[in-house]
């Protein structure tokens, strides 16, 4: 049985050991694909794997179609956008994600964001603080939850939408639900996305909704790109001089941004949510102990392809 690591951005070595670790114990063969720098090499690497895991690699139709031994792929992290899903079903490989591991890393972000605009971005001028603000929080899933935990340590009041998570759940975490998406905008200062990208998700983040926000409002997205209309976005932006945008994927349209909304716009240079050390490690190692889990007893709890 090979499990291959193929990951473009790497894990930290001690993340990578106790990977080893577990799969090693299990009886298992570890192989590993670090900083490759073309498809070419990925494909030629799974040609013998049974299982994979990865971060942000891609796995489409053309990897499957060179994985003939491959059973189960994780991806270590919560989205899994990266990988078709349909093509792994259609090739009986089991798809799966770590859900919860780099949750509180990106809920941290989340809100190291907030302070840095509602600082004006550390300009020297004076800001306002987050004590008594209304943050609305756009999917309540394990993110959220972290975002809400350490939001309320700043004493700011949280409210979420999310339309597949109970009322209960959020009220026993303290937090106010509400059940639309333009309820949550018209209420809050901040709102923080964490949505996932999906074919209804997708640009939904638009001019009417964000264009809902108070004065001053902000939007923090430590989700996906895709969810942002970024053309909606910007004409708001240029219609709305007191609306902030903070982000940790960088648009397609950075450099626009930057020359129109000097103060009100910041991007992380990459995708920055997960990338602690803390995260890298849980990540790494949960991604090994599912596979094990589902190669010895065929547990498939964080399957997500049908």
């Amino acid at each position: 049985m090979k499990v291959l690591v193929a990951t473009e951005k790497t894990f930290a070595k001690v993340a990578v050991d106790g990977i080893r670790e577990v799969i090693e114990q299990a009886g298992y063969e570890l192989a590993l694909l670090e900083k490759y720098t073309d498809k070419q090499q990925l494909l030629d690497a799974v040609a013998d794997a049974d299982a994979l895991i990865i971060r942000s690699d891609i796995v489409d139709s053309e990897v499957l179609n060179a994985a003939k031994q491959l059973k189960i792929v994780v991806r270590a992290g919560a989205g899994y956008d990266n990988i078709d899903l349909a093509a792994a079903t259609a090739h009986k490989v089991v798809a799966m994600n770590t859900p919860g591991q780099n949750s509180n890393a990106v809920a941290e972000l989340a809100l190291g964001l907030m302070v840095y605009a509602v600082r004006n971005l550390y300009n020297g001028t004076s800001g306002t603080e987050l004590k008594g603000k209304k943050l609305g929080i756009h999917a309540f899933g394990n993110v959220g939850r972290n975002v809400a935990r350490i939001a309320q340590g700043f004493g700011m009041e949280v409210y979420a939408y999310d339309a597949y998570c109970p009322d209960e759940a959020m009220l026993a975490a303290n937090v106010k639900p509400v059940h639309s998406a333009e309820e949550l905008y018209k209420i809050c200062d901040i709102v923080s996305l964490h949505i996932p990208a999906t074919p209804e998700t997708k640009n939904s983040i638009n001019h009417d909704l964000v264009g809902l926000l108070p004065k001053g409002g902000i939007l923090v997205n430590t989700a996906r790109k895709e969810v942002i209309d970024e053309d909606g976005l910007i004409s708001l932006m240029l219609e709305r001089t007191d609306l902030k945008y903070m982000t940790d994927i960088m648009p397609a349209a950075d450099a626009k941004f930057r020359e129109l909304f000097a103060g009100r716009y910041f991007a992380t240079p990459k995708k920055m949510g997960a990338q602690t050390a803390e995260a890298n490690i849980n990540a790494g190692i949960a991604a090994a102990r599912q596979i094990v889990d589902f190669i010895e007893n065929g547990v498939t709890k964080f399957q997500v392809n049908k």
